[in-house]
């Protein structure tokens, strides 16, 4: 089997670090349901200050890494939109894939911005 190429390994790494943001908006949105959920029952628990604030530093941690993963982000779109600038011989099919990540990493950064 042959090695994948260049257009194959950039499109790879834009697909999954659009995932990888996707992941930490889920997580974001978990984290704000527990802390309304602490913040709701903070009166029953003995430790539920401490909860609260270990949970809304892991919101802060969270939010924290949206603007790296961006930027990772917008670097591994334009590597691989170099790549397909340069119009080596790939297939069709590899082309395909990539114009689909770069839509994918164009909406993702939109949607984050």
């Amino acid at each position: 089997m042959a090695p994948p190429s260049q257009l194959a390994i950039a499109t790879s790494a834009v697909n999954r670090l659009v995932k990888e943001e996707a992941s930490y908006h889920k997580e974001l949105e978990h984290q704000q349901v527990r802390i309304e959920k602490l913040k709701q029952a903070s009166s029953d628990e003995e430790n539920a200050e401490w909860n609260l604030k270990q949970e809304n530093r892991a919101l802060e941690e969270t939010k924290a890494m949206f603007p790296q993963l961006r930027k990772r982000i917008q670097e591994s779109l334009a590597k691989l939109e170099q790549q397909l600038e340069q119009g080596e011989q790939n297939n069709p099919e590899e082309i395909t894939k990539a114009k689909e990540a770069v839509a994918s990493a164009l909406t993702a950064i939109r949607e984050t911005s």
